[in-house]
């Protein structure tokens, strides 16, 4: 018999924990609270602090390319000459150079003012310095001009060695055509202007005389190859239609443009392309009626001209190609005006930048290219003349007291301006305005072309051509998978669809460079086909489907059909893809590239078609996850309730589903354009980063995301190149952070208007 013992009842009460020990869970509580509440925040202000912090880096790095110029005057000393003519300080700043009327040439310490050396240019003493005219400012080759009618050029030069590692400055004075002053004028008149420069074949010379008489001297460099000895083979043409009174003369150094300024308002421009048979072209009226052109210099690698006026007025010119391909001198752009007459004007060595000085002694630091006025201000001096250090650190003016002052300067990124970036700007050798994007070059004289305007539009082009084709896959996949897929299937495909969202986009950049521009080019008519009339196919499929037999669409079972369309797709891109080449033999006579070519249209192979389809695969994964997440968490009594009421899955879906989504949709789509918008290796790789101004569908792009990777590595660092590569840094930033912004606020609205469904 089983002996069956009762354990003691147990009271529910006795389970639980005591009053201390709820004490101390609530304590517990109490902290992890206290812990969570402030490391959340901590979190949230942290985030904070890293976009305010990436903020005032990137301002931090972008500010000094706005700021102005400015001067500092250092100290003073008693000049070496009264009546200087030419003045000049090598790069160091620790030698100058004046010559005087006399000829004589004075090396000093451009810090205490002590002579260091003298030379004496060989000049007869029964003539006198009648004109001076000085090359390109880095040849260093100057002409005197000779009241007998001849000239005299000479070379000054700055040797620089390095003796017990102290640096040592030796100037050398050379005479490139002989010391021996060269006959220009047959009779003898008085040299009253002169022009020279130095180009690749030789030296050239003009000369105006007091007979009225102009010109040209070209002297060729022969150099004999057994002996090695340079001789000069001398020929000489008159110009035509000379000026009654000349000014001043300045010729390119390629030796094929001459310009002459008479004593009124006029700039005459000379054809030497063919010295035998120089082409007077024109005189144009660069300054206002009644005022005279009282200094003109050129610019950097000698294509613009910078006039100033006896009004303080300030223009810059130069050569522009006209329809029929013929130069005419072209009035670019204006400075701010100066007090008084313009005195000198004094161009930089190696940027498109210019001082001048006027009658008044007011310094104005100007830039050609950002259209700039750096500086203007008073000297409280009486300047005679100026000269500037090579690399724009400081400058020395030559006072009429007879003392000579030393200046340092700071004018670290003159090059540029928010309205140069953001505006059409006419650049030197163009035909008219224009958006370009061209930093950096080899020599010196290259303008630096720094518009962001391609940068920008080339980011937001390569973005929306990409959410033209990755949108309406993505939110069309997320609808059907959400809504409509059967489980067991959803359960492959999302996490399918999502793991293509770890593929490196260096892979999908290689791919479309490699093998996918190269396809879309040789079936190019496929491409189309398969774009515009896959979607048609497939309705035509899903029509048909609907009149399959019951047994068959029994057995496949609802929320399986998306699989009957795969050897639709398949087989469809297949036929177009086969059909293509006898396409473009019927219609487009072999090629339909060819025949874009041939009707005006621009195709480049790495195009804008390119990286919105290779791009679009990269950003369908993040659309679609999100989207398909926002269509899954429609509350099912919604949907349930609707369909209750006699509507259609596809009613319902339009009519609850689609719009209780609708905030989640538009977040997934922004969230999508802003990964379009930062991407940086698919449209490195795959769109030739040409950056132009257009939204052709067959052309190519520069992103700025792809700009920064490709031309931060190779910058100066602290150059205006570099900080303004930052700046599209700062506009990318400002791109992402709009979008984001405008997304999150539409969002809202949208969950607001349907949150009482």
């Amino acid at each position: 018999m089983q002996q069956t013992t009762n354990s003691p009842d147990v009271s529910p009460r006795s389970l639980l924990p005591t009053g201390e020990n709820r004490a101390k869970l609530r304590r517990w509580r109490s902290i992890k609270d206290k812990i969570s509440q402030y490391g959340i925040a901590f979190a949230g202000i942290s985030v904070v602090a890293a976009f305010a912090t990436i903020f005032v880096y990137l301002f931090s790095e972008v500010g000094p390319i706005f700021s102005s110029a400015s001067i500092e005057k250092q100290q003073s000393f008693n000049s070496v000459t009264a009546k200087p003519i030419f003045t000049n300080l090598e790069r160091y700043g620790e030698v100058g150079l004046v010559i005087d009327a006399e000829g004589l040439m004075q090396f000093f310490d451009a810090k205490t003012g002590a002579m260091t050396q003298q030379v004496k240019l060989p000049i007869p003493l029964d003539a006198k310095i009648t004109s001076f005219a000085k090359g390109e400012p880095r040849s260093g080759i100057i002409a005197v001009g000779l009241s007998n009618g001849h000239a005299l050029v000479a070379k000054h030069e700055y040797n620089l060695s390095y003796p017990n590692d102290q640096r040592k400055i030796v100037p050398v004075v050379s005479y490139p055509l002989g010391e021996t002053p060269i006959a220009l004028n047959p009779t003898g008149q008085p040299i009253l202007s002169l022009a020279v420069q130095e180009g690749s074949s030789g030296t050239a010379i003009t000369d105006f005389t007091a007979d009225g008489h102009l010109s040209l001297n070209l002297f060729e460099a022969q150099t004999e190859f057994l002996t090695g000895e340079t001789t000069f083979v001398r020929q000489d043409y008159a110009l035509p239609s000379a000026p009654r009174s000349v000014s001043k003369m300045l010729m390119d150094t390629t030796l094929r443009s001459l310009f002459v300024a008479d004593a009124e308002n006029k700039v005459h421009y000379y054809d030497l392309t063919d010295p035998a048979t120089p082409r007077y072209v024109e005189a144009v009226t660069a300054v206002a009626a009644g005022k005279q052109v009282t200094a003109m210099e050129f610019l950097v690698g000698s294509v613009s001209l910078i006039l100033g006026g006896s009004d303080g007025s300030l223009s810059q010119w130069f050569l522009v190609r006209d329809e029929h391909n013929n130069f005419h001198l072209k009035h670019i752009r204006d400075f701010e005006q100066h007090s008084g007459a313009i005195q000198q004007i004094i161009p930089e060595y190696s940027r498109k930048g210019f001082m001048a000085i006027d009658v008044n002694s007011e310094l104005g630091i100007h830039y050609g290219t950002s259209a700039r006025t750096l500086l203007q201000e008073s000297l409280d001096l009486k300047a005679t003349n100026v000269a500037l250090s090579p690399i724009n650190t400081e400058f020395l003016v030559l006072s009429d007291d007879g003392k000579t002052y030393r200046f340092a300067l700071e004018n670290a990124h003159p090059d540029v301006s928010w309205k140069a970036m953001w505006n059409e700007v006419w650049y030197e050798g163009r035909a008219e305005k224009d958006y370009i994007w061209q930093a950096s070059s080899g020599s010196d004289e290259f303008e630096a072309k720094m518009s962001l305007v391609p940068l920008a539009l080339g980011t937001l082009k390569a973005a929306l051509f990409a959410m033209l084709f990755a949108t309406p896959l993505a939110v069309m996949s997320a609808l059907y998978t959400a809504y409509f897929m059967t489980p067991v299937l959803r359960g492959k495909v999302k996490p399918t669809i999502e793991i293509m969202a770890a593929l490196p986009t260096v892979i999908l950049g290689f791919l479309a460079g490699l093998w996918l521009a190269p396809f879309v080019e040789n079936y190019l008519s496929a491409i189309f086909a398969i774009l515009l009339l896959l979607p048609f196919m497939m309705l035509i499929a899903a029509w048909c489907w609907r009149y399959a037999p019951a047994s068959w669409r029994n057995r496949l079972g609802l929320g399986w059909e998306v699989l009957l369309l795969i050897p639709v797709i398949v087989g469809f891109i297949y036929l177009c893809v086969s059909l293509s080449p006898t396409v473009d033999n019927m219609f487009f006579n072999g090629s339909l590239r060819q025949w874009f070519t041939d009707n005006g249209i621009t195709y480049d192979q790495r195009n804008a078609l390119v990286v919105g389809i290779a791009m679009g695969f990269a950003v369908i994964p993040n659309i679609f996850s999100i989207a398909e997440d926002a269509v899954f968490n429609v509350p099912r009594h919604l949907t349930q309730g609707s369909l209750a009421l006699g509507a259609t899955p596809w009613q319902t879906m339009m009519g609850v589903v689609l719009p209780t989504a609708s905030p989640g949709i538009f977040a997934a789509v922004m969230v999508g354009f802003g990964r379009a918008v930062g991407e940086t290796m698919i449209v490195l790789m795959a769109t030739g980063n040409s950056p132009v101004v257009n939204f052709n569908l067959f052309e190519g792009m520069r992103t700025l995301s792809a700009n920064i990777a490709v031309e931060l590595p190779e910058t100066a660092v602290g150059s205006t190149h570099f900080r303004v590569l930052f700046l599209a840094a700062l506009v990318l930033f400002v791109f992402t952070f709009i979008f984001n912004t405008l997304a999150e606020v539409i969002r809202q609205r949208l969950r607001q208007r349907f949150s009482s469904l």
